[in-house]
């Protein structure tokens, strides 16, 4: 039986592994920041020594742009001397390592989609942050899947669930103008993580649901599927008071998926429409 290291197992993309792996054939380790802190390297050697997984997968992370613009240090310690502990762990068990990346190490004004060999040029303490935690894994172990996406939607705060929250309370929404960017599904990421850990096709992976759209759009597929109607007005990120200009443009090129034709990602359409949809059977 496979053993499977989730660290960050609260969130939007650990709770989605969960959910789709198979018990039977996976045994899980499940730890978050009040389990086992990441950014303390001895506490991090015991738990891989004692429980020796054959793959951990980081999904933890600060992804609060604003805060990590606040608290520089924070945003290091976790999203890059948190990954550099863990790929330590992985490389000293011979453990694969799967670490989640984003559309933010890209300065986000190209006019095309940026395949994993562009070059990253990060404008956020976020972003800065997490091409550090990429370099760390690719330093200290070389069974590594470094999965960049962006717009990742789940369980948890996210734009597709604030939408629909300010859909209940009628509340008007401001929809920041000029970002565009492929929606996808923490499902759908679940997916293709369970799929290339079987593999050996280590490396850097852009893994995003097919085509694009503006946050505007977006929001509009998303009241339409969910049969709400919401006032949406378009703001720039001055008037919405962000600290941190996340990338206008932050659309992925699937190349090395498409080259190497070892998954198919869906239209981020078809994922909108099954999240939704299971988001209201939940209730």
């Amino acid at each position: 039986m496979l053993k499977v290291w989730i660290v960050g197992s609260s969130g939007q993309i650990g709770t989605a592994i969960n959910e789709v792996l198979d018990p039977m054939e996976i045994e899980v380790f499940d730890t978050d920041k009040n389990e086992l802190d990441i950014t303390q390297t001895d506490e991090v050697l015991h738990f891989g020594d004692i429980n020796r997984p054959n793959v951990i997968i980081n999904c933890a992370a600060i992804t609060d742009t604003a805060l990590c613009e606040k608290n520089p240090e924070l945003a290091y310690r976790v999203n890059a001397l948190g990954a550099r502990n863990l790929s330590i762990v992985a490389s000293k068990v011979g453990a694969k390592i799967v670490q989640l990346s984003t559309d933010d190490v890209f300065d986000g004004i190209a006019n095309h989609p940026y395949s994993e060999f562009d070059d990253t040029n990060p404008q956020t303490v976020y972003g800065r942050s997490k091409r550090a935690g990429e370099n760390y894994v690719k330093e200290f172990t070389h069974k590594h899947f470094i999965i960049r996406s962006s717009w990742v939607y789940g369980n948890g705060d996210n734009f597709v669930n604030r939408v629909l929250k300010a859909a209940e309370k009628r509340e008007l929404f401001a929809v920041p103008v000029g970002e565009i960017g492929a929606p996808t599904s923490a499902k759908d990421l679940a997916r293709i993580i369970l799929h290339l850990i079987e593999t050996n096709e280590y490396g850097t992976y852009h893994v995003t649901c097919k085509g694009s759209c503006s946050r505007y759009e977006l929001a509009k597929e998303v009241l339409k599927l969910a049969g709400k109607t919401l006032q949406l007005t378009e703001a720039s990120s001055v008037a919405l008071e962000q600290p941190a200009v996340r990338p206008a443009y932050a659309v992925l090129d699937n190349f090395i998926l498409r080259i190497i034709d070892v998954y198919d990602m869906p239209h981020w359409k078809d994922s909108l429409k099954e999240y939704i949809e299971e988001r209201m059977v939940r209730g």
